[in-house]
């Protein structure tokens, strides 16, 4: 009994130096990071909103971080190809991934895409871009109201081009449709870019995109309405959903995550890192020039912040055509 004894303590004792010199570890790795240049995997086509507001991080990112980021492509399925990959590599710190609400909640619940929301592991939630509705600059759509007379007209011929299914412009689509009483055609492309240029290409009749598109596209298109909350700084001029009577208001939110092998201290690093980027004056203004609304959800906030998306995104399963699992 003595020597059973014994050796349990003994066991104990080197469990505990164990997790002692885990944590020590943890902490080095920490305190030095990072010593190298980051990738940073936009899940999406160039030219869309995850790719420009990369892009202003990394403008700033080596000023904050002392270290380059370096910006990288893996489109595919509205994200899941590359979200289905993220923890297959290093959890060293030096690889991040952008990622998507509510593409990462809605895609997982209507087939398998190779990943379940509670596998990917968010460190960091930067911004969200409001819905809107663009049409080519010479459509005869001049207004909101012009679309959805012809769409009561026309059932299903209006067709939207959005940025994937089970996304962002995907969920204000199908609102959109049932608040105004109409039948349109969503029509998911790999990401805003290809979105857009379907709209500048009148391959659809109008797009349901993001609001950042007006700036890179000034001149192009026409935005008929935008889901924020107040008219934009960006947009003095277009009016909100919510002005020409449809209750509308959200977006896409865009965010850090990284494999889930990776350290906790390397993730709350890292979040501290785009919390720092955010409050740069030279990258607010880039970013609320650019149409995009600024928020600053860190890893601490992180579990509360997606259980109330995940409920949220839920509630429209139904409306989506989503049969959930």
């Amino acid at each position: 009994m003595k020597r059973t004894h014994r050796n349990t303590s003994i066991i104990g004792m080197a469990l505990g130096l164990a997790a002692a010199a885990a944590i020590g570890l943890g902490s080095a790795s920490a305190a030095g990071y990072p010593e190298k240049s980051i990738d940073y995997i936009i899940p999406f086509n160039a030219g869309g909103e995850s790719d420009i507001s990369a892009r202003f991080q990394q403008s700033v990112f080596k000023s904050v971080a002392g270290v380059e980021v370096v910006i990288q492509y893996m489109a595919g399925a509205g994200g899941a190809q590359a979200w289905s990959k993220l923890n297959s590599l290093p959890g060293d710190g030096y690889t991040m991934m952008g990622i998507n609400l509510p593409h990462t909640v809605l895609q997982p619940m209507q087939k398998d895409v190779g990943y379940q929301t509670d596998d990917l592991t968010p460190v960091h939630y930067f911004h969200y871009t409001p819905d809107a509705i663009f049409a080519h600059v010479d459509s005869d759509f001049k207004t909101l109201k012009d679309l959805v007379e012809y769409a009561k007209k026309n059932p299903g011929m209006v067709t939207f081009s959005g940025s994937g299914s089970n996304s962002s412009n995907h969920l204000a689509q199908v609102r959109f449709d049932e608040m105004a009483g109409i039948k349109t055609t969503y029509i998911p492309f790999s990401g805003t870019g290809p979105a857009v240029t379907a709209v500048l290409g009148k391959q659809t009749l109008a797009g349901f995109n993001y609001a950042p598109s007006a700036i890179a596209h000034a001149g192009k298109m026409r935005m008929l309405a935008v889901a924020s909350a107040e008219r934009m700084p960006a947009f003095p001029d277009v009016p909100t959903f919510r002005e020409l009577g449809y209750d509308i208001v959200g977006g896409a939110y865009r965010g850090v995550s990284v494999p889930a092998s990776t350290p906790e201290d390397i993730r709350l690093r890292l979040s501290d890192i785009i919390s720092k980027i955010n409050a740069d004056p030279g990258f607010k203004k880039k970013m609320e020039d650019g149409g995009f609304v600024l928020t600053d959800v860190g890893y601490r906030d992180m579990p509360k912040f997606v259980a109330e998306k995940k409920k949220e995104y839920a509630a429209m399963a139904d409306k989506l055509g989503i049969k959930k699992q």
